[in-house]
C-alpha cells in the first residue's frame, strides 16, 4: 500500500539515503521515493504507517502529521 510522510530536515542526498535505509531495515521490498524539496517521502509497502514513521524519526528526522 502506498504510505506518504511529510518528513522535515531532509537537506541533502544523505538525508534522503539515512531515510530510504531506515525505511528498508523495516522492509527491504520497500520502494521509496523522495520530493526533498517537498519534505514528501511516499512509500510502498505492507509495513504499519506507526512503523514507518517511527523509523524516519529514529533517524532524527521529524515526521509531521498530515
Amino acid at each position: 500500500m502506498k504510505q506518504t510522510f511529510n518528513v522535515t530536515g531532509m537537506t541533502c542526498g544523505h538525508c534522503e539515503k539515512a531515510v530510504t535505509n531506515a525505511i528498508k531495515q523495516l522492509d527491504p521490498q520497500a520502494i521509496v521515493v523522495i520530493d526533498r524539496s517537498q519534505n514528501k517521502v511516499d512509500v510502498q509497502s505492507n509495513q504499519a504507517h506507526d512503523a514507518l514513521a517511527k523509523a524516519i524519526a529514529e533517524e532524527g528526522y521529524a515526521v509531521l502529521a498530515d
